[in-house]
């Protein structure tokens, strides 16, 4: 069965169709593989800009262990998972599907909230941690309205940005990722010969608390969100075959773009561990370098901010369009540009919500994401699970290797994790996590009213005309 390649810019829900299909063409809107990985690379990491916290929190042994050991127990599980789940169903909806086909609507439903709010708020960190690099060029950003205003500017501009396509996002990452990095390739070569290995042992200063839960706060966000991609499964030429390996690419790309720097300056610098705030590789770079590396560097934070912020709104934006094809949300979430075929409302949803948290510090914005996506990973896991229970015999193009008992230990211990993340939170975060979930319950009984009222228009059936894409396609 062939699709044709042109289709109404106002129904999304025949999107899936052309990502299931077995043709060999290739549509040039459509995102390959390599601007897949870098896209997957700016979802989680987007260069070592923001892993400085952890050494600050519980000294340089601690960092490195932590960047080295981490992604095997969180990174590697939920890149499978993702990799397995993705390439059996195939929709904008992603992790929304899986949800709703383990466990039903609602849970499917709740799952859309605890992704989407927790990547808004990992979105609106992204114009922060950009300014707070600029703001050691332009110190008039260190507060008030000029601070404000570059936030706020910069959030429409590069909102702007993604609303001109998901093709030109992919190359432009592509880009991003090279230019950001080289200035921590060069820091790191430079650094060789002043490296002395005894600090990278250090446990820290004498006297100083570690903060535990800024410092695996600090690794949780600087390595999750490996499953965002999910969103963009109907984007992509040849899910079944690009995903995975765009998956284990990414995965061994990002580990080694945090460890290689962290290793070069811990090993090469002895500095007071309260200087490892968010933005201290760019002093590190001027120690090492010089001025000229210290520009280049803050240079490529601001490029790499807009890496980040350009992935992971694509991916909350998608994922609205998603849950509108599936029936999730009425269709009006599902409207695509008549000139670019995105996803307008998303991006301005998106778009809004992440400026209304924009305020907040930096360490709050990341705990909240972090205890929302520890929530939605647990269902994640869980809805995994279920499905190889429920569904033995399903079609899944890309197979994790173990049986099901392997698989359940497999997630056994980064459920774990997840477990200390939300233990360790602070009472605020507790608060506003209770009232989001509330919020997203409450939601999904208002939808439920106005599908059963007639009150909005929705995609009746989206989710099983997705299913028989499915079907199509892996015949």
């Amino acid at each position: 069965m062939q699709t044709t390649s042109s289709k109404p810019p106002n129904m999304p829900h025949e999107l899936p169709v052309s990502t299931a299909t077995t043709t060999t063409s290739t549509d040039p809107k459509k995102l390959t593989l390599i601007p897949l990985i870098f896209i997957i690379y700016f979802e989680v990491a987007g260069g070592p800009y923001g892993e400085e916290p952890a050494v600050q929190a519980a000294g340089p042994l601690f960092a490195i262990l932590g960047f080295l050991i981490f992604p095997f127990i969180w990174s590697i599980p939920e890149a499978l998972i993702t990799a397995e789940l993705s390439t059996a169903f195939p929709g904008n909806g992603g992790f929304v599907i899986w949800a709703e086909r383990a466990f039903g609507p609602f849970w499917g439903s709740l799952m859309g909230t605890f992704k989407f709010l927790s990547g808004v708020i990992n979105i609106a960190a992204f114009p922060v941690l950009c300014i707070d690099y600029m703001k050691r060029l332009l110190p008039a950003l260190e507060s008030g309205l000029p601070r404000y205003f570059a936030i706020f500017g910069s959030t429409l501009c590069l909102s702007f940005l993604n609303y001109t396509g998901l093709t030109i996002v992919g190359f432009a990452a592509v880009v991003l990722a090279v230019v950001s990095l080289l200035p921590f390739v060069l820091m790191s070569l430079i650094a060789l010969p002043k490296i002395q290995p005894h600090r990278w042992i250090s446990l820290g200063q004498k006297g100083v608390e570690k903060d535990w839960n800024l410092f695996f706060n600090t690794l949780f966000w600087n390595l999750n969100f490996w499953d965002s991609v999910s969103t963009l499964a109907g984007e992509v030429e040849n899910p079944q075959k690009t995903y995975p390996k765009a998956l284990l690419v990414s995965v061994i790309f990002t580990c080694l773009a945090y460890l290689f720097p962290l290793l070069a300056v811990t090993g090469s610098l002895s500095v007071d561990q309260s200087e490892w705030d968010a933005g201290f590789m760019a002093q590190a770079a001027g120690m090492i370098a010089g001025k000229w590396l210290k520009i280049f560097l803050e240079f490529g934070a601001v490029l790499s901010a807009i890496g980040l912020y350009e992935a992971q709104l694509s991916s909350s934006a998608f994922q609205l369009l998603g849950m509108a094809d599936i029936g999730s949300l009425p269709m009006f979430f599902g409207l695509r540009s008549k000139w670019f075929n995105t996803p307008w409302v998303g991006i301005l949803l998106t778009t809004l919500i992440s400026l209304g948290v924009s305020n907040f510090n930096f360490t709050d914005i990341i705990s909240s994401a972090n205890f929302l996506y520890s929530l939605s990973m647990l269902l994640e896991f869980a809805a995994f699970i279920w499905l190889r229970r429920k569904l033995p015999m399903m079609k899944r193009p890309y197979r994790v290797p173990l049986r099901l008992p392997g698989l359940v230990m497999m997630c056994l211990i980064p459920s774990g994790f997840l477990i200390v993340i939300m233990a360790i939170a602070t009472k605020t975060v507790y608060l506003v996590s209770g009232i989001m979930t509330v919020a997203g319950i409450g939601w999904y009984f208002l939808m439920k009213l106005a599908k059963s009222k007639k009150l909005l228009k929705f995609n009746v059936g989206g989710l099983e005309e997705i299913d028989q894409v499915r079907v199509v396609g892996h015949s």
